[in-house]
């Protein structure tokens, strides 16, 4: 027993040096290279507001310089429910590479087992003739039951010769850097949907409030209207006109109180709370914020680690290649290490004598023959996937600089058409107030007025949801620059227990 002792080491350490030393089969992932411009198409903007090939702002809402904006994204960040889905996913990938990991080191397991047992032994003895020659106490113990006591302890270690293993705890940490980058990207369409919303309720409350602003103009003209027609100043017809316009503003007015309840739900719904929930916090018109003067834009060179989705797919195609080792080295052996210790016997009370003791090791080695044609196929399909995921990244940066660029494109040409209509308003302001004074004074008609009237209002609707557009296309632009998640990494995301409870109410109010 002592020199098995002695001898084993000499067995098991030149295993843990192979085992140590084994090569990693399939091929080392190294990060595609993109060979991308350092200036964008679209080119410097002339409008008020102007990119600069600088590094993007993180907080790039922020530039709208209004707190209840900051406020919203940052509880949108918090209680968006779509968003805590994201991080449940990062804490399952977590888990993987933690199952993973855990095929580097030996299993143990231990057992214990009772069992009362007859071995049929008579009949035996008796078909040979030789049981009626054993002593009688012999025989009924030979031949009668007997309890079978046993535990112990079994072990096993798969060395990793081929480095499937290994392989398999880079695709797991890959699969999980994708998951934080498709949370990021996540996080990125949030931020930019809270601002668009938050952009068109105050848009839908600029129209309102100008059209009711127009809806008092009109009601003054009717009432000008009807007195002039009492003086017998003015023929019927101009009091019908009056009303007409009158009641064609009015039937507007309902479409953005729609806008803005619509507005308001969809907010409530984006930071985790029940439609409804920020009526009275959002019920204060407000102006649409002033487009900041610099827009820092960066470099097309700078877009491949910068945008999310990118680094996702980027993540993907890691995993893929990684899983090519993985499926390679299932065509090799693979030598495992296993053992087993432990006690028996039929009598309890000897179990902690260490002559019932047992043990067993030694090496056991697996050689795939023939598993007609899945492993070679596996491989196959691992290539395949992981060519699928190179294209796949390809066409992610492609796409990217297309939304940058097209994004550039409408915010300078909306910035053109906004600068246009505001100075068509202005001129129709003054025509309507030149309309105005000179119907007071009998030198034109009420068709005049009432021409002028309604382009104004048709203009000023334009003009606000030209104002609209041009901030929409700005955050349309930021989003696609895919700045905002920066300022979460992966060490601060919220560690989730898969076994812990996530929130039995479900939507809450009191948030």
């Amino acid at each position: 027993m002592k020199g098995n002792l002695m001898n084993s080491p000499r067995v098991v350490f030149p295993l843990l040096l192979v085992a140590l030393s084994g090569c990693a089969v399939g091929p080392d992932y190294h990060a595609p290279e993109n060979q991308l411009t350092h200036a964008w198409r679209a080119g410097q903007s002339d409008q008020t507001s102007h990119p600069l090939m600088t590094d993007t702002q993180v907080s790039w809402w922020e530039n709208f310089n209004d707190p209840l904006l900051n406020s919203l994204i940052q509880r949108a960040t918090q209680g968006n429910l779509s968003l805590q889905q994201s991080v449940l996913r990062i804490a399952g990938a977590r888990e993987q590479v933690s199952s993973a990991q855990g095929g580097l080191f030996p299993t143990l397991n231990g057992q214990a087992a009772y069992s009362r047992q007859q071995l049929g032994l008579k009949g035996e003895l008796q078909s040979q003739g030789v049981y009626d020659a054993i002593p009688n106490n012999l025989a009924n113990q030979a031949t009668g039951s007997v309890n079978f006591y046993q535990g112990g302890f079994d072990a096993s270690w798969e060395l990793d010769l081929w480095g499937k293993t290994r392989r398999q705890i880079e695709l797991a940490r890959a699969s999980e850097q994708q998951q934080i980058e498709q949370h990021n990207d996540a996080l990125v369409s949030l931020e930019a949907e809270v601002t668009r919303t938050y952009l068109q309720l105050r848009a839908a409350q600029a129209s309102a409030a100008s059209l009711t602003q127009q809806i008092a103009i009109a009601q003054q003209s009717l009432e000008l209207t009807q007195s002039q027609m009492q003086n017998g100043l003015a023929p019927t017809s101009d009091v019908e006109s009056a009303t007409a316009q009158l009641a064609a503003l009015q039937a507007q007015l309902p479409q953005y109180h729609s806008q803005i309840a619509q507005a308001k739900n969809a907010l409530a719904v984006l930071i985790g709370r029940t439609p409804g929930a920020l009526d009275n916090e959002l019920a204060a018109a407000k102006p649409l914020p002033h487009l900041p003067q610099l827009v820092a834009v960066g470099v097309p060179a700078q877009l491949t680690r910068r945008r999310p989705d990118i680094r996702a797919a980027e993540a993907n195609l890691h995993a893929q290649t990684a899983n090519i080792g993985v499926s390679v080295a299932q065509l090799f052996p693979s030598l495992s290490l296993t053992g087993q210790l432990g006690v028996r016997n039929t009598d309890i009370s000897y179990m902690d004598n260490w002559s019932s003791h047992f043990y067993s090791i030694g090496p056991g080695i697996n050689l795939p023959i023939f598993e007609g044609g899945r492993l070679v196929a596996n491989v196959k399909l691992a290539r395949a996937q992981q060519a699928a995921a190179a294209l796949n990244y390809r066409q992610t940066v492609l796409t990217a600089l297309q939304e940058v660029e097209n994004a550039l494109v409408s915010y300078r040409t909306g910035q053109q058409q906004e600068t246009s209509i505001l100075q068509s308003r202005d001129a129709l302001q003054r025509a309507f107030a030149l309309a105005s004074e000179n119907y007071k004074k009998g030198f034109v008609t009420y068709i005049t007025v009432l021409d002028a009237q309604r382009q104004l209002a048709q203009t000023d609707q334009q003009a606000i949801q030209a104002q609209a557009q041009t901030a929409v296309d700005l955050v349309a632009l930021y989003k696609a620059l895919g700045g905002g998640w920066e300022q979460q990494s992966a060490a601060s995301l919220p560690h989730y227990s898969v076994f812990g409870e996530v929130d039995k109410t479900g939507v809450t109010d009191s948030q």
